[in-house]
């Protein structure tokens, strides 16, 4: 059990895409984010106080979390520094990185010495079974992406958030750092041994009652080459009835790979719906989830617009005006 309330360590992410981890928890779980840790050159900002560790304990903390999701997940001395000496203050951490804090030889040692917790959530505590593709009960819908950190988690949160608002039955299944820090539960998909990665989803997923939604987490995307795997999981192992494309419009080219150009929402539909078609022959698209954070009012409005009119389906922002439109199309399934 991760203890809070959180202060959410920035480290130095030059921007706010880096630091998703923070943004997640502060936007879905507010309670538990009770301050920030911002390293010199930080370019990123929760709108949070900035509390140093002494501050960070006055006001209740907890546990420290690492709320930066950078490529590769290393852990820097300069981030070390403060992690060890918010362990020997008495804080516990909880990170989500690929580099792992109890494989770090100072910290552990620390955490050791003072009686502490490193909760390194990227670890499966589970064991989980090869995919069988057995149909299960209830309902299921998928976000997918034109490109990672385009909105999926925030997606399934607000749909998941607009069911249960309107007294439906619907559950979010986190596969990610990010959404086992906010709900306290999930599956760390991208850490999953790839022949069981598809055969965690079914797990996450069980049978349900025939009217209820399990919102699944989407991860990473069938057009980014260095994550397409466990999107392919997510699919298979998910068999989702429906899917909710998302797309955030002001990038040049996939996120760290410039020589690669988004596909198009089109090209997206045309590519997911025959291999979500293999494991569940009805699985449809439902609705379009555009990230408009870019984007002021009326150019995010035109937006919306010209996408709905293409695509002919549901088109919104989520996070910022609300998921019942999607959540009515899921409805009229």
């Amino acid at each position: 059990m991760i203890h809070t309330p959180y202060l959410l360590f920035l480290g130095d992410a030059p921007d706010h895409l880096a630091a998703k981890v923070a943004q997640g928890i502060r936007d879905w779980n507010p309670d538990a984010a009770r301050g920030q840790f911002r390293l010199p050159g930080c370019g990123a900002d929760m709108g949070l106080p900035d509390m140093t560790l002494e501050q960070a304990k006055a006001a209740g903390v907890k546990t420290i979390v690492v709320g930066v999701a950078n490529r590769g997940g290393v852990i820097s001395p300069a981030w070390k520094a403060v992690l060890k000496q918010g362990i020997e203050m008495g804080f516990d951490v909880a990170a989500g990185l690929h580099n792992l804090l109890r494989h770090e030889p100072d910290l552990a040692a620390a955490a050791q010495a003072n009686g502490r917790t490193l909760h390194d959530v990227r670890v499966p505590t589970d064991t989980y079974p090869i995919a069988d593709g057995k149909r299960r009960t209830g309902k299921r819908c998928l976000a997918i992406g034109t490109d990672c950190s385009v909105g999926k988690m925030y997606t399934g949160l607000a749909m998941d958030a607009e069911m249960r608002a309107r007294g439906l039955k619907s559950t979010f299944r986190p596969t990610g750092q990010t959404g086992i820090l906010i709900t306290g539960n999930g599956v760390p998909l991208d850490a999953v041994v790839a022949d069981f990665m598809a055969g965690a989803v079914e797990w996450l997923t069980p049978d349900n009652d025939a009217d209820h939604w399990d919102h699944i987490e989407g991860q990473g995307s069938l057009f980014h080459v260095s994550f397409s795997g466990v999107t392919m999981a997510l699919i298979h192992g998910g068999q989702p009835d429906a899917m909710v494309m998302c797309h955030e419009p002001s990038r040049t080219h996939m996120r760290g790979l410039p020589d690669y150009d988004l596909p198009t929402l089109e090209v997206l539909r045309d590519t997911a719906l025959p291999l979500a078609r293999i494991a569940n022959p009805k699985a449809r698209i439902t609705g379009v989830s555009i990230n408009t954070k870019a984007y002021g009012e009326d150019e995010a409005k035109r937006y919306l617009e010209e996408v709905e009119a293409r695509i002919g389906l549901p088109t919104v922002d989520p996070y910022r005006m609300g998921a019942a439109r999607l959540v009515d199309a899921l409805n009229a399934i």
